[in-house]
Protein backbone atom coordinates (compact mmCIF):
# COMPACT_ATOMS: atom_id res chain seq x y z
CA UNK A 1 0.00 0.00 0.00
CA UNK A 2 1.78 2.98 -1.15
CA UNK A 3 1.69 5.80 1.90
CA UNK A 4 3.48 8.90 2.15
CA UNK A 5 4.89 11.63 0.71
CA UNK A 6 8.70 13.09 -0.51
CA UNK A 7 9.96 15.70 -2.56
CA UNK A 8 13.01 14.67 -5.00
CA UNK A 9 15.82 17.39 -6.15
CA UNK A 10 18.06 16.98 -8.90
CA UNK A 11 18.88 18.92 -11.87
CA UNK A 12 19.56 16.12 -14.21
CA UNK A 13 16.07 15.68 -15.98
CA UNK A 14 16.77 11.85 -17.03
CA UNK A 15 17.34 10.50 -12.91
CA UNK A 16 14.11 12.74 -12.11
CA UNK A 17 11.85 10.60 -14.65
CA UNK A 18 13.92 7.55 -13.73
CA UNK A 19 12.76 8.14 -9.82
CA UNK A 20 9.68 9.53 -10.17
CA UNK A 21 8.91 5.63 -11.92
CA UNK A 22 10.17 3.85 -8.80
CA UNK A 23 9.12 6.44 -6.23
CA UNK A 24 5.63 6.50 -7.74
CA UNK A 25 5.20 2.69 -6.73
CA UNK A 26 6.10 3.35 -3.20
CA UNK A 27 5.12 7.04 -2.36
CA UNK A 28 1.30 8.52 -2.45
CA UNK A 29 2.62 11.50 -4.16
CA UNK A 30 6.49 12.58 -5.30
CA UNK A 31 7.16 15.71 -5.91
CA UNK A 32 10.12 16.67 -8.24
CA UNK A 33 12.41 19.65 -8.31
CA UNK A 34 15.14 20.80 -10.86
CA UNK A 35 16.80 22.98 -8.43
CA UNK A 36 16.31 23.90 -5.00
CA UNK A 37 15.68 27.34 -5.17
CA UNK A 38 11.81 26.89 -4.04
CA UNK A 39 12.73 23.79 -2.25
CA UNK A 40 11.63 25.46 1.15
CA UNK A 41 8.04 27.26 -0.46
CA UNK A 42 7.42 23.56 -1.58
CA UNK A 43 8.17 21.91 1.73
CA UNK A 44 5.64 24.47 3.58
CA UNK A 45 2.79 23.63 0.83
CA UNK A 46 3.70 20.31 0.34
CA UNK A 47 4.40 18.82 3.80
CA UNK A 48 6.88 16.26 2.49
CA UNK A 49 7.89 13.14 5.05
CA UNK A 50 11.10 13.07 3.84
CA UNK A 51 13.40 14.94 1.02
CA UNK A 52 15.66 13.19 -1.48
CA UNK A 53 18.16 15.69 -2.24
CA UNK A 54 21.28 16.19 -4.79
CA UNK A 55 24.56 17.63 -3.48
CA UNK A 56 25.49 19.39 -6.81
CA UNK A 57 23.24 21.67 -9.13
CA UNK A 58 26.16 23.55 -10.89
CA UNK A 59 27.59 21.41 -14.12
CA UNK A 60 31.46 20.81 -13.84
CA UNK A 61 30.84 21.38 -9.31
CA UNK A 62 31.25 17.99 -7.81
CA UNK A 63 32.15 19.22 -4.02
CA UNK A 64 29.41 18.75 -2.24
CA UNK A 65 29.32 22.40 -0.95
CA UNK A 66 25.97 23.38 -2.40
CA UNK A 67 23.86 19.67 -1.12
CA UNK A 68 25.60 21.10 2.68
CA UNK A 69 24.16 24.07 2.45
CA UNK A 70 20.74 23.72 1.14
CA UNK A 71 20.99 20.41 4.17
CA UNK A 72 21.79 23.21 6.17
CA UNK A 73 18.68 25.16 5.16
CA UNK A 74 16.39 22.12 5.35
CA UNK A 75 17.60 21.74 8.97
CA UNK A 76 16.69 25.34 9.54
CA UNK A 77 13.68 25.57 8.35
CA UNK A 78 12.30 21.60 9.30
CA UNK A 79 14.60 20.42 11.87
CA UNK A 80 12.65 17.17 12.36
CA UNK A 81 12.11 16.48 8.60
CA UNK A 82 14.74 13.49 7.31
CA UNK A 83 17.33 14.10 3.94
CA UNK A 84 18.90 11.44 1.92
CA UNK A 85 21.76 12.96 0.27
CA UNK A 86 21.96 12.18 -3.56
CA UNK A 87 25.54 12.15 -5.58
CA UNK A 88 27.55 10.49 -8.26
CA UNK A 89 30.70 10.85 -6.36
CA UNK A 90 31.37 8.64 -3.16
CA UNK A 91 33.40 10.73 -0.54
CA UNK A 92 33.46 9.13 3.01
CA UNK A 93 34.22 12.63 4.33
CA UNK A 94 31.45 13.99 2.38
CA UNK A 95 29.54 11.50 3.81
CA UNK A 96 30.66 12.31 7.48
CA UNK A 97 30.33 15.48 7.42
CA UNK A 98 26.69 15.72 5.81
CA UNK A 99 25.87 12.91 8.91
CA UNK A 100 27.33 15.58 11.16
CA UNK A 101 24.74 18.66 9.93
CA UNK A 102 22.12 16.17 10.26
CA UNK A 103 21.80 13.99 6.67
CA UNK A 104 19.56 10.73 7.48
CA UNK A 105 21.81 8.45 5.12
CA UNK A 106 23.54 9.18 2.38
CA UNK A 107 22.99 7.39 -1.48
CA UNK A 108 25.49 6.82 -4.56
CA UNK A 109 24.50 7.06 -8.09
CA UNK A 110 24.12 4.83 -9.75
CA UNK A 111 21.58 3.04 -7.24
CA UNK A 112 20.51 -0.18 -6.65
CA UNK A 113 16.51 0.22 -6.48
CA UNK A 114 15.97 -1.97 -3.66
CA UNK A 115 18.49 -0.26 -1.57
CA UNK A 116 17.07 3.40 -2.16
CA UNK A 117 14.05 1.89 -1.33
CA UNK A 118 14.93 0.55 1.96
CA UNK A 119 17.02 3.72 2.72
CA UNK A 120 14.12 6.22 2.46
CA UNK A 121 11.74 3.49 4.73
CA UNK A 122 14.86 3.41 7.14
CA UNK A 123 14.86 7.17 7.56
CA UNK A 124 11.13 7.17 7.89
CA UNK A 125 11.00 4.63 10.34
CA UNK A 126 13.88 6.58 11.80
CA UNK A 127 12.18 10.39 11.83
CA UNK A 128 9.22 8.63 13.43
CA UNK A 129 10.81 6.98 16.36
CA UNK A 130 12.66 10.39 17.18
CA UNK A 131 9.20 11.78 17.33
CA UNK A 132 8.04 9.07 19.61
CA UNK A 133 11.23 9.12 21.40
CA UNK A 134 10.75 13.31 22.30
CA UNK A 135 6.84 12.40 23.24
CA UNK A 136 7.80 9.32 25.51
CA UNK A 137 10.97 12.20 27.09
CA UNK A 138 7.88 13.95 28.75
CA UNK A 139 6.72 10.98 30.37
CA UNK A 140 9.06 8.11 30.35
CA UNK A 141 12.60 9.88 32.65
CA UNK A 142 14.31 6.82 31.62
CA UNK A 143 14.37 8.10 27.45
CA UNK A 144 15.36 11.69 29.01
CA UNK A 145 19.08 11.02 29.74
CA UNK A 146 20.98 14.16 28.22
CA UNK A 147 23.59 12.70 26.11
CA UNK A 148 27.04 14.09 24.67
CA UNK A 149 28.44 12.54 21.53
CA UNK A 150 30.65 14.87 20.20
CA UNK A 151 31.33 15.21 16.37
CA UNK A 152 34.47 13.57 15.79
CA UNK A 153 34.86 11.31 13.01
CA UNK A 154 35.43 8.17 15.37
CA UNK A 155 31.83 8.50 16.82
CA UNK A 156 29.59 10.25 13.71
CA UNK A 157 30.37 7.01 12.28
CA UNK A 158 29.28 5.07 15.24
CA UNK A 159 26.60 7.20 15.89
CA UNK A 160 25.50 6.97 11.80
CA UNK A 161 25.84 2.75 11.98
CA UNK A 162 23.22 3.06 15.18
CA UNK A 163 21.04 5.40 13.19
CA UNK A 164 20.51 2.93 10.46
CA UNK A 165 20.39 -0.19 12.99
CA UNK A 166 18.01 1.30 15.35
CA UNK A 167 14.37 0.68 13.07
CA UNK A 168 15.35 -3.07 12.36
CA UNK A 169 15.10 -5.83 14.99
CA UNK A 170 18.35 -6.84 14.00
CA UNK A 171 20.40 -8.42 17.46
CA UNK A 172 23.07 -5.70 18.01
CA UNK A 173 27.17 -6.53 19.56
CA UNK A 174 28.45 -3.38 21.13
CA UNK A 175 32.56 -3.81 21.41
CA UNK A 176 34.82 -1.51 22.99
CA UNK A 177 36.95 -0.73 25.73
CA UNK A 178 35.84 -0.14 29.52
CA UNK A 179 34.38 3.72 30.18
CA UNK A 180 33.24 3.92 26.26
CA UNK A 181 29.58 4.17 26.60
CA UNK A 182 28.20 1.00 25.11
CA UNK A 183 25.51 1.00 27.58
CA UNK A 184 24.72 4.22 26.47
CA UNK A 185 24.80 3.23 22.80
CA UNK A 186 22.40 0.40 23.40
CA UNK A 187 19.78 3.06 25.38
CA UNK A 188 20.24 5.05 22.07
CA UNK A 189 19.63 2.14 20.05
CA UNK A 190 16.35 1.34 22.28
CA UNK A 191 15.14 4.76 22.13
CA UNK A 192 15.25 5.20 18.40
CA UNK A 193 13.54 1.48 17.85
CA UNK A 194 9.88 0.45 17.69
CA UNK A 195 9.99 -0.52 21.08
CA UNK A 196 10.99 2.24 22.74
CA UNK A 197 7.92 2.51 24.18
CA UNK A 198 8.83 -0.27 27.03
CA UNK A 199 11.76 0.36 29.22
CA UNK A 200 14.99 -1.66 28.47
CA UNK A 201 16.54 -4.07 30.50
CA UNK A 202 19.62 -4.22 31.57
CA UNK A 203 21.37 -7.09 33.18
CA UNK A 204 25.44 -7.38 34.24
CA UNK A 205 26.21 -10.64 32.95
CA UNK A 206 29.65 -10.33 34.74
CA UNK A 207 27.47 -9.98 38.14
CA UNK A 208 25.97 -12.99 37.69
CA UNK A 209 26.71 -16.40 39.39
CA UNK A 210 25.87 -20.02 37.53
CA UNK A 211 23.85 -20.92 40.00
CA UNK A 212 21.57 -17.79 39.85
CA UNK A 213 21.87 -17.77 35.80
CA UNK A 214 18.14 -19.91 35.19
CA UNK A 215 16.52 -18.00 38.27
CA UNK A 216 17.60 -14.42 37.14
CA UNK A 217 17.08 -14.67 33.65
CA UNK A 218 13.74 -17.01 32.59
CA UNK A 219 12.04 -16.61 36.65
CA UNK A 220 11.34 -19.53 38.88
CA UNK A 221 8.21 -20.90 40.23
CA UNK A 222 7.41 -21.24 43.93
CA UNK A 223 9.16 -23.91 45.70
CA UNK A 224 11.14 -24.42 42.72
CA UNK A 225 14.05 -23.93 45.74
CA UNK A 226 14.49 -23.11 49.22
CA UNK A 227 13.81 -19.71 49.26
CA UNK A 228 11.55 -19.48 45.88
CA UNK A 229 8.34 -18.23 48.38
CA UNK A 230 6.32 -16.89 45.53
CA UNK A 231 6.34 -17.25 41.22
CA UNK A 232 9.29 -14.45 39.91
CA UNK A 233 9.55 -13.06 36.21
CA UNK A 234 12.82 -13.50 34.89
CA UNK A 235 14.51 -10.76 33.20
CA UNK A 236 13.76 -12.35 29.18
CA UNK A 237 10.03 -11.75 30.92
CA UNK A 238 10.50 -7.90 31.76
CA UNK A 239 12.02 -7.26 28.84
CA UNK A 240 8.92 -9.00 26.79
CA UNK A 241 8.28 -6.16 23.74
CA UNK A 242 11.20 -4.65 24.72
CA UNK A 243 14.98 -4.77 24.72
CA UNK A 244 17.06 -6.75 26.68
CA UNK A 245 20.62 -5.68 27.14
CA UNK A 246 23.36 -8.20 28.16
CA UNK A 247 26.15 -6.48 29.30
CA UNK A 248 29.89 -8.12 29.39
CA UNK A 249 28.05 -10.68 27.48
CA UNK A 250 31.55 -12.52 27.14
CA UNK A 251 31.90 -13.32 31.59
CA UNK A 252 29.40 -15.99 30.82
CA UNK A 253 30.48 -19.88 31.61
CA UNK A 254 30.15 -22.30 28.85
CA UNK A 255 27.34 -24.15 30.33
CA UNK A 256 25.27 -20.43 30.92
CA UNK A 257 26.11 -19.69 27.20
CA UNK A 258 24.38 -22.58 26.28
CA UNK A 259 21.26 -22.21 28.30
CA UNK A 260 21.21 -18.83 26.70
CA UNK A 261 21.36 -20.04 22.81
CA UNK A 262 18.81 -22.31 23.41
CA UNK A 263 16.62 -19.62 24.24
CA UNK A 264 17.53 -17.31 21.79
CA UNK A 265 16.93 -20.11 19.24
CA UNK A 266 13.63 -21.20 20.74
CA UNK A 267 12.36 -17.87 21.27
CA UNK A 268 11.16 -19.31 24.32
CA UNK A 269 12.03 -19.54 28.10
CA UNK A 270 10.94 -22.22 30.95
CA UNK A 271 11.11 -20.71 34.59
CA UNK A 272 13.10 -22.46 37.01
CA UNK A 273 10.83 -25.43 38.33
CA UNK A 274 8.22 -25.23 35.64
CA UNK A 275 7.72 -27.45 32.28
CA UNK A 276 5.47 -24.86 30.80
CA UNK A 277 7.25 -23.12 27.68
CA UNK A 278 7.32 -19.14 27.54
CA UNK A 279 7.27 -17.28 24.11
CA UNK A 280 9.36 -14.31 24.34
CA UNK A 281 9.40 -11.43 21.78
CA UNK A 282 12.55 -9.38 22.25
CA UNK A 283 15.08 -7.46 20.95
CA UNK A 284 18.75 -8.07 22.25
CA UNK A 285 21.59 -5.94 22.42
CA UNK A 286 25.08 -7.48 24.04
CA UNK A 287 27.96 -6.00 24.80
CA UNK A 288 31.86 -6.75 26.19
CA UNK A 289 35.01 -5.20 26.29
CA UNK A 290 36.90 -8.58 25.31
CA UNK A 291 37.98 -9.64 22.10
CA UNK A 292 35.44 -12.30 21.00
CA UNK A 293 37.53 -13.67 18.35
CA UNK A 294 39.99 -14.63 20.75
CA UNK A 295 37.36 -15.83 23.03
CA UNK A 296 36.37 -18.14 20.49
CA UNK A 297 39.55 -19.31 19.27
CA UNK A 298 40.99 -20.00 23.01
CA UNK A 299 37.49 -22.18 23.34
CA UNK A 300 35.94 -19.62 26.21
CA UNK A 301 32.94 -18.62 23.80
CA UNK A 302 30.60 -20.48 21.40
CA UNK A 303 30.98 -19.46 18.25
CA UNK A 304 27.43 -20.38 17.46
CA UNK A 305 26.33 -17.71 20.28
CA UNK A 306 28.50 -15.36 18.73
CA UNK A 307 26.91 -15.03 15.42
CA UNK A 308 23.25 -15.47 17.03
CA UNK A 309 23.99 -12.38 19.00
CA UNK A 310 25.96 -10.23 16.21
CA UNK A 311 23.91 -9.54 13.30
CA UNK A 312 25.44 -6.18 13.25
CA UNK A 313 28.57 -5.23 15.53
CA UNK A 314 29.38 -1.57 16.55
CA UNK A 315 32.37 -0.66 17.83
CA UNK A 316 32.69 2.10 20.49
CA UNK A 317 35.80 3.85 19.54
CA UNK A 318 37.97 4.57 22.65
CA UNK A 319 38.59 8.41 23.43
CA UNK A 320 41.93 8.40 22.89
CA UNK A 321 40.80 7.95 19.22
CA UNK A 322 38.53 11.41 19.68
CA UNK A 323 40.56 13.90 20.46
CA UNK A 324 38.33 16.47 18.85
CA UNK A 325 35.99 15.43 21.54
CA UNK A 326 38.24 15.39 24.10
CA UNK A 327 37.30 19.80 25.03
CA UNK A 328 34.03 19.93 24.19
CA UNK A 329 32.91 17.07 25.85
CA UNK A 330 34.98 18.71 28.86
CA UNK A 331 32.64 21.85 28.67
CA UNK A 332 29.40 19.46 28.31
CA UNK A 333 30.15 17.68 32.02
CA UNK A 334 31.71 21.17 33.36
CA UNK A 335 27.69 22.68 32.76
CA UNK A 336 26.08 19.24 33.75
CA UNK A 337 28.17 19.30 36.94
CA UNK A 338 28.63 23.31 37.82
CA UNK A 339 24.37 23.22 37.78
CA UNK A 340 24.39 20.46 39.71
CA UNK A 341 26.78 21.53 42.70
CA UNK A 342 25.77 24.94 42.21
CA UNK A 343 28.83 26.21 40.86
CA UNK A 344 28.00 28.00 37.77
CA UNK A 345 30.63 30.70 37.41
CA UNK A 346 33.24 27.94 36.57
CA UNK A 347 35.72 28.01 33.49
CA UNK A 348 38.30 26.23 32.41
CA UNK A 349 41.76 27.84 32.02
CA UNK A 350 43.85 27.62 28.78
CA UNK A 351 46.41 24.99 30.31
CA UNK A 352 43.51 22.80 31.97
CA UNK A 353 41.82 22.55 28.64
CA UNK A 354 45.44 21.67 26.90
CA UNK A 355 46.07 19.14 29.85
CA UNK A 356 42.71 17.42 29.08
CA UNK A 357 43.79 17.05 25.54
CA UNK A 358 47.44 15.52 26.16
CA UNK A 359 46.28 13.39 28.56
CA UNK A 360 45.73 9.50 27.32
CA UNK A 361 42.10 8.39 29.37
CA UNK A 362 42.89 4.50 29.84
CA UNK A 363 39.24 5.08 31.03
CA UNK A 364 37.68 6.82 28.54
CA UNK A 365 34.55 9.09 28.74
CA UNK A 366 33.61 7.96 32.25
CA UNK A 367 36.87 8.91 33.76
CA UNK A 368 36.87 12.01 31.86
CA UNK A 369 33.34 12.49 33.58
CA UNK A 370 34.74 11.49 37.13
CA UNK A 371 37.33 13.52 36.67
CA UNK A 372 35.22 17.04 35.81
CA UNK A 373 33.13 16.53 38.55
CA UNK A 374 35.80 16.00 41.09
CA UNK A 375 37.09 18.86 39.80
CA UNK A 376 33.58 20.96 40.34
CA UNK A 377 33.43 19.73 43.70
CA UNK A 378 36.78 20.23 44.91
CA UNK A 379 38.48 23.74 42.75
CA UNK A 380 38.23 26.45 44.86
CA UNK A 381 38.28 29.88 42.36
CA UNK A 382 36.33 30.32 39.13
CA UNK A 383 38.88 28.92 36.89
CA UNK A 384 39.75 25.34 36.83
CA UNK A 385 43.19 24.68 36.68
CA UNK A 386 45.53 21.56 36.15
CA UNK A 387 46.36 20.56 39.64
CA UNK A 388 42.05 20.62 40.19
CA UNK A 389 42.04 17.55 37.36
CA UNK A 390 44.42 15.54 39.87
CA UNK A 391 44.92 13.01 36.84
CA UNK A 392 47.21 10.12 36.83
CA UNK A 393 50.50 10.80 35.84
CA UNK A 394 50.97 9.17 32.30
CA UNK A 395 52.50 5.52 32.52
CA UNK A 396 55.17 4.39 30.22
CA UNK A 397 54.63 1.67 28.62
CA UNK A 398 56.48 -1.26 30.77
CA UNK A 399 59.12 -2.71 28.51
CA UNK A 400 61.20 -5.08 31.05
CA UNK A 401 64.78 -5.90 30.40
CA UNK A 402 64.61 -6.93 26.90
CA UNK A 403 66.75 -6.20 23.95
CA UNK A 404 65.59 -3.55 22.34
CA UNK A 405 68.24 -3.40 19.77
CA UNK A 406 68.11 -3.61 15.72
CA UNK A 407 65.75 -1.60 13.54
CA UNK A 408 62.14 0.09 14.49
CA UNK A 409 60.28 -3.19 13.29
CA UNK A 410 61.91 -5.24 15.42
CA UNK A 411 61.54 -3.26 18.74
CA UNK A 412 57.66 -2.80 17.89
CA UNK A 413 57.20 -6.77 17.17
CA UNK A 414 59.11 -7.09 20.51
CA UNK A 415 57.10 -5.04 22.65
CA UNK A 416 53.72 -6.21 21.38
CA UNK A 417 55.27 -10.02 21.47
CA UNK A 418 56.42 -8.73 25.50
CA UNK A 419 52.75 -7.47 26.28
CA UNK A 420 50.95 -10.09 24.97
CA UNK A 421 53.02 -12.64 27.45
CA UNK A 422 52.36 -10.37 30.18
CA UNK A 423 48.45 -9.82 29.58
CA UNK A 424 48.57 -13.87 28.43
CA UNK A 425 47.27 -13.14 25.08
CA UNK A 426 43.80 -10.57 26.32
CA UNK A 427 44.19 -8.35 23.39
CA UNK A 428 42.34 -5.47 24.68
CA UNK A 429 44.97 -5.31 27.72
CA UNK A 430 47.72 -5.66 25.00
CA UNK A 431 46.38 -2.45 23.35
CA UNK A 432 45.69 -0.26 26.21
CA UNK A 433 49.35 -1.10 27.14
CA UNK A 434 50.62 -0.26 23.79
CA UNK A 435 48.38 2.90 23.70
CA UNK A 436 46.74 1.99 20.34
CA UNK A 437 43.54 0.43 19.48
CA UNK A 438 42.24 -3.05 19.13
CA UNK A 439 42.15 -2.76 14.79
CA UNK A 440 45.72 -0.97 14.62
CA UNK A 441 47.19 -4.11 17.01
CA UNK A 442 45.65 -6.70 14.68
CA UNK A 443 46.97 -4.84 12.06
CA UNK A 444 50.40 -4.80 13.54
CA UNK A 445 50.58 -8.54 14.38
CA UNK A 446 49.26 -9.23 10.49
CA UNK A 447 52.48 -7.08 9.81
CA UNK A 448 54.78 -8.85 12.14
CA UNK A 449 52.98 -12.59 11.36
CA UNK A 450 52.23 -12.61 15.51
Amino acid sequence: MKKGKIIVVDDNQSIRTALKLLLSMEYEQVELLPSPANLLSTIDSFSPDIILLDMNFRQGINDGNEGLFWLGRIKEHTPALPVVLFTAYADIDLAVEALKRGATDFIVKPWDNRKLLNVLRSAITLNTAKSNKRINNKENPDTAQEIFWGESNAITQTKAIANKVAPSEANVLITGENGTGKEILARYIHNLSGRNKEKMVTVDMGSISETLFESELFGHVKGAFTDARTDRKGKFEEAQNSTLFLDEIANLSMPMQAKLLSALQSRTIMRVGSNTPIPIDIRLICATNANMYEAIRRGEFREDLYYRINTIQIEMPPLRERADDIAPMAEFFLKKYSQRYNRSDLSFDTEAIRTLENYSWPGNVRELQHCIEKAVILSSGALIEPEDLMLEPQKEIPVREENLSGSLEDMERRMIESAMRRHEGNMSQVANELGISRPTLYSKLKKHGL
